[in-house]
């Protein structure tokens, strides 16, 4: 694993369309809540005045584990697993 900076700008943007799936994810399902406090834990660290690419790097990584988890629930659920997890890849270099 490379360890490249972070793009601070794709980073908001997957975090919206996350937290909007997640809207649709059936309450209790799998993990589900985990990802959500995953998500939130990432929304945290962008909110800084000015966020810090180690917590940004490790809030990806958390979201990224929470979505391997609960892949098939929440494929089932109207969430594209595998584009989040491959953005989330070329977001941390991997």
């Amino acid at each position: 694993m490379t360890n490249q900076p972070v793009n601070l700008d794709e980073v908001p943007k997957l975090v919206d369309a996350l937290e909007r799936d997640l809207a649709k994810a059936r309450a209790g399902a799998g993990n589900v809540e985990e990802l959500r406090e995953e998500v939130e834990a990432l929304r945290a660290a962008l909110s800084a005045e000015e966020p810090h690419q180690d917590q940004v790097r490790e809030g990806l990584q958390g979201v990224k584990a929470s979505l391997e988890q609960v892949g098939e629930t929440l494929y089932d659920d109207a969430i594209t697993l595998s584009d989040y997890i491959k953005r989330i890849g070329w977001m941390l270099g991997l």
